[in-house]
């Protein structure tokens, strides 16, 4: 089965606020992201074209296992935490089939 990645960007457009969002994101939500999801491999990036953007990628088994992870109590608990800790941080999903690899 080919493997799937389940990509979150959030937008974080005050400045003022990206050290401290890339810290929490590094220390407590990555972990439990990772941990949820059941993913191999997890990569974070900021963007250089828009530096507002941040995009956490998170390898997993499997398309089926990224919709089950959107749609578990773990996701509701990491959506719940990140908008008590993020409050008007805006977030988009989707979720990646790798379908060729070189």
């Amino acid at each position: 089965m080919p493997e799937a990645f389940l990509v979150v960007r959030a937008t974080v457009s005050d400045a003022t606020k990206r050290a401290a969002f890339d810290d929490w994101y590094r220390r407590e939500h990555l972990p439990d992201a990772i941990k949820t999801f059941g993913a191999s491999k997890a990569w974070r990036c900021w963007s250089d074209t828009d530096p507002a953007v941040h995009q956490a990628t998170y390898q997993v088994a499997s398309s089926a296992a990224a919709e089950a992870a959107l749609k578990s109590d773990g996701m509701k608990e990491l959506i719940a935490e990140f908008e008590r800790c993020w409050p008007g941080i805006p977030r988009a999903r989707e979720i990646l089939t790798l379908v060729d690899e070189r």
